[in-house]
């Protein structure tokens, strides 16, 4: 497996601890461990993705486990499917949970990249899973040569579907996880004066069949008020909560929904 560079598409060769193409575009690995493949004339932001404290919240919470149900059926999924798979791709990985989790679950030969545009995110996950190669790019434009991957994951990473087509085999599984109908909803029904449930219709990915389809549903209850921080950071409900309905919930502890929407699709 190599990386191809994001500003001419070609091959990426790795010369002590730089990344570079035969046009000398050069990338300099981080101390920490990761690449970074996102161009400066690529960016939208001085800083793209997650920020430390949004990144530091979900840590936090994801290492307490209250979604490791999730992550265990992921790698259930994972080990059912992929036969023979060498080479696989976490899309959106952030600070690394998910994709640690994975790894470990899965035969020893097997490869694992992964790719967020949060450089805070990597720093984390480079350095606390060196067993994974992180490089900060846009899962837009990802930096990777075609047909790359047997495997793919993708936990509510925004994307595009002939991006996913072109980096991943033919007959190559991809996993994703949305939102189901009920997800987070007594969240919702504090925010909004009609709250509507996600759909819960399948996904359709141009290029790939669905072939597994389930939800996990969970009550998720929160007593710590460092945890309800936690939790309230890292969903995009934070930003529509009043400062006064954020005390109130850390005081009187938090209970709602978890409905996760767990499909796997094969790439024609």
């Amino acid at each position: 497996m190599i990386y191809r560079c994001p500003l001419c598409q070609q091959a990426l060769s790795k010369e002590d601890k730089t990344w570079c193409c035969p046009s000398n575009h050069r990338f300099d690995c981080a101390k920490e461990g990761y690449v970074n493949l996102l161009p400066v004339q690529k960016k939208k932001s001085n800083d793209p993705g997650d920020n430390k404290e949004m990144m530091f919240a979900r840590r936090e919470f994801l290492n307490k486990g209250y979604y490791q149900d999730l992550s265990d059926k992921v790698n259930q999924l994972a080990n059912e499917y992929l036969e023979g798979a060498r080479f696989g791709l976490d899309i959106g990985c952030g600070e690394g949970y998910y994709s640690d989790r994975l790894v470990e679950s899965l035969p020893s030969d097997f490869s694992l990249y992964g790719v967020d545009i949060s450089k805070s995110a990597l720093k984390y996950a480079a350095k606390r899973y060196p067993n994974i190669s992180f490089s900060v790019a846009s899962a837009f434009d990802m930096p990777f040569p075609d047909d790359s991957f047997d495997f793919m994951l993708r936990i509510y990473a925004p994307s595009l579907d002939v991006e996913l087509k072109r980096v991943i085999k033919s007959g190559g599984i991809l996993i994703t996880v949305c939102a189901g109908p009920r997800h987070h909803f007594a969240l919702k029904e504090l925010i909004y004066d009609n709250p509507k449930e996600h759909t819960e219709d399948s996904s359709q990915i141009e290029g790939f069949e669905l072939i597994h389809q389930e939800r996990i549903e969970q009550e998720l209850t929160l007593d710590d008020a460092a945890d309800i921080g936690h939790f309230l950071k890292m969903t995009p409900y934070n930003w529509k909560l009043t400062e006064e309905q954020k005390l109130a919930l850390a005081k009187s502890g938090l209970s709602c929904e978890l409905d996760f929407k767990v499909e796997v699709f094969r790439a024609l």
